[in-house]
């Protein structure tokens, strides 16, 4: 059994075909080849154009971590105790502070800025963006993408309005799984230190957030609204494009924002009125169909 083993892959692994001519190969790596029977070990060779002095590349120009295993290229600037997992791929000009933690498939696009002890999960990606101190970015989260831009010409052509601008996230900020956060077209879209953002939340383009916001899960916000400090949205409320919201505002579940919001308090319904308003209406509409036969 290990006999036929060692022969099989000395033909071939994975369809990939080792040639064993003289010359042909310059390094060689030691692998071992295991069955019930036996453990062997086989010599595999490598072409010298996947190798480096830092430990193998992939694609030119980029070079494995030694923290962590992921991939970076040689222009990134990593601190040196950042971690890095098998997985992850750092792009160019990139930085990374000291003790960033970067997940497992996760992409880190160029030029992207991520501050000291930020920790950012699985699957993420990451670009167009900048993002502070002690930020948690969770599991498969995307960040600076293109935003939803399109207009009609004049002969009836779906046209892409450009995406150009970033995204800035301060100091402290988390967000939940499955976000994204649109890059901006016309300003950059900005969220602020200490804001909190649940799983499942769109955030589109060119939309400010003050510090100290609180976001539950499947909240919508439209593109270039303007949402002041200390600003708490529950769960699947959405807010119309163009629209600001001031500081100290509280929005109840499944509402929906869609004018200016100027006074601080509370709101409900669908179009978000103050809360009382909001609760009178409730009350109305169960007397009223009460007395429907």
């Amino acid at each position: 059994m290990a006999n036929s083993l060692r022969t099989l892959f000395s033909v071939s692994t994975h369809g990939v075909f080792l040639n064993k001519r003289s010359g042909f190969f310059s390094s060689s790596r030691n692998l071992r080849v295991c069955s019930h029977q036996s453990t062997e070990s086989v010599t595999v060779n490598v072409s010298p154009d996947n190798e480096t002095s830092s430990g193998g590349n992939v694609e030119k120009g980029f070079l494995r971590w030694r923290n962590g295993g992921g991939m970076y290229h040689r222009s990134a600037l990593i601190d040196s105790s950042a971690l890095v997992e098998f997985g992850a791929v750092v792009h160019q000009e990139a930085i990374l502070g000291a003790e960033v933690h970067i997940g497992s498939n996760t992409v880190i696009g160029s030029s992207v800025k991520i501050g000291p002890s930020t920790k950012i999960g699985y699957n993420v990606s990451v670009s167009n963006c900048s993002i502070g101190d002690l930020c948690v970015i969770h599991n498969g989260v995307c960040i600076g993408q293109d935003g939803f831009g399109f207009y009609v010409d004049d002969n009836g052509n779906m046209v892409k309005k450009p995406q150009t601008l970033n995204v800035k996230i301060g100091n402290r900020v988390e967000i939940g799984a499955n976000t994204c956060i649109d890059r901006g077209s016309w300003r950059d879209t900005v969220i602020g230190d200490d804001t909190k953002i649940d799983n499942l939340v769109q955030i589109g383009h060119n939309v400010i957030i003050g510090k100290c916001c609180l976001f539950c899960g499947q909240v919508g916000i439209a593109g270039s609204a303007e949402i002041g400090d200390f600003v708490a949205l529950g769960g699947r409320v959405a807010v119309r494009d163009h629209v600001s919201i001031v500081s100290k505002v509280r929005l109840a579940a499944n509402s929906c924002v869609t004018k200016n919001i100027t006074e601080p308090g509370d709101y409900g319904g669908f179009p978000a009125v103050p809360i009382h308003q909001w609760r009178r209406q409730i009350v109305e509409a169960q007397i009223s169909s009460k007395r429907k036969p």
